[in-house]
């Protein structure tokens, strides 16, 4: 299915967070709906020329578009939003659940799981680890995705092979999906002759230094190694952070003051971040007031640690296991929402669809009524921490990256799956057409 190359979408609802102050303040609505000025959505209509949008009009001006000369998309009051971005992903682990599953669903089930399966078992060869990646994009375009960030687990044995792996796909799918990548280690190694070479071959590759802070005596020398190495390379960070509910597990806390005591201008992101949940107000105020002097943003996975978080045999969980994504918000700190786990023991579920993990962190975390501008948390907010300047937005000179859907609100919207939903890339619709399961089977 493809467009014409000069066309108009028209009768589409854009979130008021994607439209340009100047457009908004022109062209103010005199009858909107009490659900468009509750969901604070912007009726418009969208001139494409060419991959790019060349025109917005409000809903009042339609009489100014030339129906007669230009085709005509009706996006019958749909809501149309810019592509989504994914910060926080692990294409690596993808889809190894039906040969790995996590039977006990704990967070050491899953440790156990992955290291039997990569190490162990040594399944994770060129092959193996080629397919399940590509699977995971080939889902994530289809869905609407434009950006990705993944981490990468890097035991020595492994990261030949899945460094190599991830250059290839990078440069094959550039024209559809811009694709970053993270070390995932332990924060110790990078204290070793080893580790220091290692960075060497993450800022060679172009990729974003990263690992796994756990609270141990060393942590902040740790935390200051892998801050120098990273300025000495201008090198970007990405750390796990307090994936648990132990009120005394604050690497946040211990990462922001670092980043802080060393001067760090590069741009810094923490996932997970759980643990600031189950603390008192005034320690996680304090750290939540360091974390926006330090200029870090924060990505909450809210569906993978709804899953593993707090599960015990025989038990029903007592918390939600997410991080204070509204508290950090108030504050001013980019707070994002990703994907994480597809498919494998950390996350038995999933298809790499955005609209899936914003449906679910506005349930979870009590993000509606009103919805605000909680929508960037999976497009302009994620893109932003990853230095796209290109990718979750819409406006005049934008490319046409977009998502409609034919929902015309966000109850709508997080109500139904929105399988219907149409892609634009550059301006065409693409095919949307998920792969088939199949593909994989003869990995299990």
């Amino acid at each position: 299915m493809s467009e014409p190359s000069h066309y108009w979408i028209v009768n589409v609802r854009i979130p008021n967070c994607f439209i340009d102050s100047e457009i908004l303040g022109q062209n103010i609505e005199t009858n909107l709906t009490p659900t468009l000025q509750r969901d604070r959505l912007f009726p418009c209509h969208l001139e494409i020329r060419n991959g790019q949008i060349t025109d917005i009009l409000s809903n009042s001006q339609i009489s100014q578009i030339p129906t007669e000369s230009f085709p005509i998309i009706d996006g019958k009051q749909g809501l149309l939003i810019p592509c989504f971005a994914d910060l926080h992903t692990h294409l690596d682990k993808g889809h190894m659940w039906e040969r790995s599953p996590n039977l006990d669903g704990t967070f050491q089930g899953a440790l156990k799981g992955v290291y039997r399966d990569c190490t162990e078992q040594g399944n994770w060869n060129y092959d193996d680890l080629y397919r399940r990646m590509e699977f995971g994009l080939k889902c994530s375009y289809a869905h609407g995705t434009k950006a990705i960030r993944t981490h990468l687990d890097c035991p020595p044995h492994q990261v030949k092979t899945t460094l190599q792996v991830f250059k290839e796909l990078r440069e094959k799918w550039q024209q559809k999906i811009t694709l970053q990548a993270v070390s995932l280690v332990q924060l110790s190694y990078f204290a070793t002759e080893e580790g220091e070479q290692f960075a060497d071959a993450i800022a060679d590759l172009g990729c974003i230094l990263g690992g796994i802070a756990h609270m141990a005596p060393e942590l902040d020398q740790h935390l200051d190694r892998i801050l120098t190495l990273a300025m000495e390379r201008n090198l970007s960070l990405d750390f796990h952070a307090d994936e648990n509910n132990d009120p005394e597990s604050r690497t946040l806390h211990h990462i922001t003051e670092a980043a802080l005591r060393n001067n760090f201008s590069s741009q810094i992101v923490c996932g997970h971040c759980c643990s600031l949940a189950v603390q008192d107000e005034d320690t996680a105020n304090a750290t939540i007031a360091l974390v926006k002097e330090a200029n870090i943003g924060i990505v909450s996975l809210p569906m993978c640690n709804l899953y593993l978080q707090d599960r015990v045999a025989d038990r029903t969980p007592r918390w939600r296991g997410v991080t204070l994504v509204r508290e950090l918000n108030d504050a001013g700190v980019t707070v994002a929402l990703s994907s994480d786990n597809c498919r494998d023991p950390f996350y038995g579920f999933g298809d790499h669809d955005l609209l899936e993990v914003f449906s679910m962190g506005t349930k979870i975390s009590h993000l509606d009524t009103p919805y605000d501008n909680w929508i960037e948390s999976v497009t302009s907010r994620p893109a932003a921490l990853m230095g796209l300047s290109d990718v979750g937005k819409i406006g005049i000179g934008q490319v046409a990256d977009l998502v409609l859907f034919k929902a015309r609100s966000y109850n709508e919207l997080l109500s139904r799956p929105q399988g219907d939903r149409t892609v634009f890339r550059n301006g065409i619709a693409i095919d949307t057409t998920l792969p088939d399961y199949a593909e994989l089977d003869d990995l299990i």
